[in-house]
């Protein structure tokens, strides 16, 4: 057995000498394992949290939108197949909506939202995950129906088949004695969940001819709802379809349509390195510390070793390898605990979150092989850098001195 490591593991692991040396040792362990969980719980989250609420934004309702600088869009039915042209190798889901905002009321509570007619043959909006009652049923025909969000239906104490007043202004214009409002009735045929409270709170949908109808545009719509099969080349196909469309037709994509949450996405981001640098360097203390305080209680054995011929590269591999033997051990028990924690969150939902600020219910994490990896070499490292300093001071001790140190 190599002699560095030899000595190493007597002064780590040995029981007939100095129990505050091991005791301090386990506290390292447990110092540099908890580093390592919070890292990797940390990172998890983070990744985790920006993956969901991307994945919720991106499939929220289109991947391109295109509305107008005026109030409608006319002779949609000539733009639509020029639409499906441009797209076409990318698999496009091409929907016309006219969308409003409105007040609707049941008795005297009265709320407002975003009215969105649609064709009754439209799929689903993707953000809506389940509908809670009823069926996402839309009609064009004299018996109107809508379909509500979830927390909406709360406010309002609605049920499907309930009838609800919607208030809508004709054409944009302020009501008058010579333009007042459409008022319609409407039977709830569903309510759905999207996860996202603040769009289950705002969004109501209802057939397209019956929406031209309350809203007073005619024959014409208000926009376009586009998803793409294939979403890499987002942003030049938003600036070819402003080229060929141009005005009045208006086209975003979905990053910048909701720009403020991508914003603040980024902005939970920037303070992480600081975090993490903290951490790390509160585990690169633990490691210096600890082998400051061996060298103290070891300086009679190092000189002993010393003198009896003992080179100073084996005296640093000594306490390089107690360094390492830390190390792994902090780092081993670190990703345990880690993973077991992140186990339990995923398994029994522990920590939740409220819906209405995180625009999601439960704590989201995504377990990732590179952040292991990441957070584990780069502890790693840095303990065995943290070893050097104690190491150096121990191969510099002399050996009469060391006696005398007794």
């Amino acid at each position: 057995m190599i002699l560095p490591w030899f000595i190493a593991k007597k002064y780590v692991f040995s029981k007939k000498d100095s129990k505050f040396i091991n005791f301090i040792s386990v506290i390292s362990i447990v110092g540099i394992a908890l580093g390592v969980a919070t890292l990797i719980i940390a990172l998890s989250v983070l990744n985790g949290f920006e993956k969901t609420l991307t994945d919720k934004v991106v499939n929220f309702d289109s991947h391109i939108k295109i509305t107008s600088f005026q109030n409608v869009l006319p002779d949609y039915k000539t733009t639509l197949p020029k639409l499906e042209n441009y797209l076409e190798d990318f698999d496009p889901t091409i929907v016309p909506f006219a969308s409003k905002l409105a007040i609707v009321g049941k008795g005297r509570i009265k709320e407002g939202l975003n009215l969105i007619g649609m064709s009754k043959n439209s799929p689903k909006p993707a953000f809506i995950r389940d509908i809670v009652k009823g069926k996402f049923l839309l009609s064009d025909s004299n018996s109107n129906l809508i379909v509500i969000g979830k927390n909406l239906a709360n406010k309002l104490f609605l049920n499907v088949g309930d009838e609800v007043t919607v208030f809508a202004l004709n054409n944009d214009q302020i009501p008058s004695p010579t333009n007042l409002p459409n008022i319609e009735k409407f039977k709830v045929s569903g309510i759905f969940e999207s996860g996202m409270s603040e769009y289950d709170d705002m969004y109501a949908y209802i057939g397209l001819k019956t929406a031209q109808k309350l809203f007073g545009i005619g024959d014409n719509i208000t926009g376009y709802n586009i998803r793409l099969g294939d979403i890499s080349k987002l942003d030049s196909l938003a600036n070819f379809l402003s080229k060929k469309l141009r005005y009045p037709n208006f086209v975003r994509t979905v990053y910048q349509l909701h720009n403020n949450i991508f914003t603040w996405i980024d902005l939970q981001k920037k303070p992480i390195p600081i975090i993490l640098g903290l951490i790390i360097i509160v585990a690169v203390f633990n490691i210096i510390g600890t082998l400051l305080m061996v060298v103290l209680e070891k300086t009679n054995s190092i000189g002993v070793l010393k003198s009896l011929g003992a080179k100073r590269k084996q005296i640093v591999g000594i306490f390089i390898i107690q360094g390492i033997t830390l190390a792994i051990a902090g780092i081993i028990l670190g990703t345990a605990l880690a993973t077991l924690l992140m186990e339990l969150q995923l398994r029994f939902d522990i920590i939740k979150i409220p819906s209405s600020v995180y625009f999601m219910s439960k704590v989201p994490i995504q377990i990732n092989s590179d952040i292991y990896f990441l957070v584990s070499i780069t502890t790693f490292v840095l303990c065995i850098l943290a070893s050097v300093i104690p190491s150096f001071i121990a191969s510099r001790i002399r050996p009469i001195e060391s006696l005398r140190f007794n």
